[in-house]
Formats: C-alpha cells, structure tokens, sequence
C-alpha cells in the first residue's frame, strides 16, 4: 500500500514551496554576512590607517630627539674643542681654529639634515601605507553598500518561482484529470 498519487503530488509542491524559501533565507544571510564581512575589512582597514598615521608622528617626533641629541654632542664637541685651544693659547677667532670650529658646525648640520630628511622619508612611507589602508576601507565600505540581502532574497524566490510553479501545475492539472500530455496536444 503506497502514498496516493495526489497526496504525493501536495507534498512535492510543499516540497518545492520549502526549497524556494530557505532558498531565499540563505541568498538573503549569505549576502547579509558578504556585507558584514566586508564592514569589519573596512574598519580594520581604517584602524590601520589611523595606526600607520601615528606610526609616521612617531618618526618626526624620533628624527627631532635625535637631532637634539646631536646637537647637544656637537655643542659639548665644540666646547671642548674652543677650551682646549684656549688652554693651548691659541686664538679662536682666526686661522685653523676658526676652521675647526665651523667644520664642527657644518658636520653637525650636515648630521642633522641627514637625521631629519630619513625620519621625513619613513614618516613619508608610513603615510601612504595609510592612505592605501584608507583607500581599502573606502572601497570596501562601498562595495558592502552594493550589496542588498533582500534584492538577493527576491533573486532567488523568482529562481525558484518555475519550480514552484511548475509544482502548482502538475498538481492542479492532476486535479482536473488533463495531463501534460494531453494539454501540449491542445
């Protein structure tokens, strides 16, 4: 004793109605989490930026402490130095005094300049790695704001409407006693 036809006809169309909506519930959740997803990409991505931007302060303020630090090594050098020749008698103002004095300052500024143009360099760098992190977020913020879980819900219930209602009509043909057969002769 089997399953009358009819009756197996009513649950394959139930059958097709229940696959079309979770069908429609996984197209709408699979494109709700792409668009969380890609939301949390984005505020990493910004996170980084900010880090990257801190990062690049860091440097400027590194370059500026070690070219006080410099200049306070070449100020003792220099001090050293003019005692020594005053101890020594000789006259600052003139002669290799006076060029030992201003190559101490001219290295010294040579050192700072060096100092201060790498720290720009990789604060430099460090800035576009976060405008490249900005960008990221930005494109990924507006590729989570194309994406519409209820436009990929609707996508896949009219996906499914033929089956459903391809169901609907073997059903109610079944009813009426025309069969596919017959009514493609009509």
């Amino acid at each position: 004793m089997g399953i009358p036809t009819e009756q197996l006809a009513q649950m394959s169309m139930i059958g097709s109605v229940a696959g079309a909506a979770t069908s429609g519930i996984g197209a709408y959740y699979g494109a709700k989490s792409n668009q969380l997803n890609l939301q949390q990409q984005a505020f990493m991505s910004d996170l980084n930026a900010r880090q990257a931007e801190k990062e690049a302060q860091y440097t400027l303020d590194r370059g500026q402490k070690q070219i006080g630090q410099l200049t306070l090594k070449a100020g003792q050098l220099k001090s050293s130095q003019r005692a020594r020749m005053a101890a020594n008698g000789i006259d600052l103002g003139e002669g290799n005094a006076a060029e030992i004095l201003a190559s101490t300052d001219i290295m010294k500024e040579s050192d700072a300049l060096t100092i201060s143009a790498d720290a720009t360099r990789e604060a430099w760098n460090s800035r576009i790695q976060g405008t490249n992190y900005a960008n990221d977020a930005l494109i990924k913020r507006a590729s989570a704001d194309t994406i519409s879980p209820f436009s990929s819900m609707s996508t896949s219930l009219l996906g499914s409407a033929g089956t459903v209602a391809d169901s609907w009509y073997k059903y109610s043909k079944k009813d009426t006693g025309v069969s596919h057969a017959n009514s493609a002769d009509l």
